[in-house]
């Protein structure tokens, strides 16, 4: 895959987790990378708006547009509404492909957490071009690995008011980490110690459109798969789609815990308890870029996050109830390869907090249960909390 018999090239997602998406965050930003014979080189870069809408929509099958719409095959900005990174990656490159008429072989996805894993390998990076220094004046002069998150998923709105402008910038730093990837200037055990974290976080993805190596791929968690032999058999996702249009999800907390499993019946029955809670400044709708809080333009007031919350659980199981904050809540119901999937919206004002419960019934599987989120800005360690156990009532 790195050019050996030939000439590669993969699109870059770049994921934003400031507007949150079941894989990461919306791919605001777009590049081709190229290989060589094991020599990697950064190509063209693009925005997803600038790609446009695809007319027709790109079919992504009746399940998954059932819970995500056919907004997934629509928009490049929403191919990673569902989970499965198979469908996104390949909806993705038959995008690009339509627009650029340039073909590929596959497709890498990473976030801006995973950069920093990056730079801790290959240490800090400049940025050098006169233009965007001028672009980003007040933000650092050098990305690493402690400033690139904060960097780019929230000092970037205050210090740049212009989209097209920030564009340039996560170009411009994308453009100078790959530089330094690509001139070795790290440690290879340290950047394949950094790169094996982004995979063990689930923040770096990857498909190949070569069916033997998307075949080896999908033996592991790389893949990014909802199912097939990378999925553990009693695996429930708690997944986080942006409801707000906007970049508030960077003031997100979230916790996700097992906090039942037990036996009723012959059958198991698990629950899942997610917790978010807005910690934006009370004043957001003021004292944040109205880039940042989508100044209510979809009905989300400004300052308040809304997020739509999708919760898998293993196949064949039966998603009974969400409880909000203590009471039963509607929800959808809906199946995605046999696996049951919950979903329910919550918004939040800043300081507020709330916790939805998800019930998962008719658990045939009694492996140990494994909990997959979507990766956001906190260590996945911090997001995932030891399972707290109750007894069937």
């Amino acid at each position: 895959m790195l050019g050996d018999d030939g000439p590669r090239r993969y699109l870059l997602l770049v994921q934003n987790n400031a507007e949150s998406r079941a894989t990461g965050g919306i791919p605001g930003a777009l590049a081709v990378l190229s290989f060589s014979e094991g020599r990697l080189k950064l190509e063209s870069q693009t925005s997803a708006s600038a790609l446009g809408t695809t007319n027709p929509p790109i079919s992504i099958g009746a399940e998954q547009q059932a819970i995500y719409s056919a907004r997934v095959g629509k928009f490049m900005q929403d191919v990673n509404l569902t989970p499965d990174f198979p469908t996104s990656a390949s909806t993705a490159k038959a995008m690009w492909e339509s627009k650029t008429g340039q073909q590929l072989d596959g497709v890498v996805s990473l976030d801006p957490v995973a950069l920093s894993f990056l730079l801790d390998a290959t240490g800090p990076v400049k940025i050098n071009d006169p233009l965007v220094k001028s672009i980003g004046e007040g933000l650092p002069a050098e990305l690493s690995s402690k400033n690139v998150v904060q960097t780019l998923l929230s000092d970037v709105y205050a210090a740049i008011k212009e989209p097209a402008r920030q564009d340039v910038y996560f170009a411009s730093a994308a453009q100078e980490i790959f530089s330094a990837v690509s001139a070795g200037k790290s440690d290879p055990k340290r950047l394949v110690d950094s790169i094996s974290k982004g995979v063990a976080e689930r923040r770096i993805l990857l498909w190949s459109a070569k069916t033997t190596e998307q075949g080896t791929i999908a033996k592991y968690s790389i893949g990014g798969q909802v199912s097939g032999s990378s999925v553990s058999p009693a695996q429930f996702g708690v997944y986080f789609n942006d409801g707000t249009g906007a970049k508030m999800d960077f003031w997100i907390k979230r916790t996700v815990q097992i906090v039942r499993d037990c036996t009723r019946d012959g059958y198991r029955e698990v629950a899942i308890r997610v917790t978010s809670t807005n910690s934006a400044p009370l004043d957001a709708a003021t004292s944040l870029p109205t880039y940042v809080t989508g100044a209510g333009i979809y009905g989300v007031p400004a300052g308040s996050v809304q997020t739509n919350i999708v919760a898998y659980g293993p196949v064949q199981s039966n998603i009974d109830t969400v409880i909000k904050d203590g009471a039963k809540v509607p929800f959808a119901a809906q199946r995605h390869n046999q696996r049951a999937v919950g979903t329910s919206t919550v918004r939040l004002a800043p300081g507020e907090s709330t916790t939805l419960e998800f019930n998962f019934g008719h658990i045939v599987q009694d492996a140990q249960p494994e909990i997959v989120v979507t990766p956001t800005t906190e260590p996945v360690k911090d997001v995932i909390h030891p399972a707290s156990m109750s007894q069937c009532e």
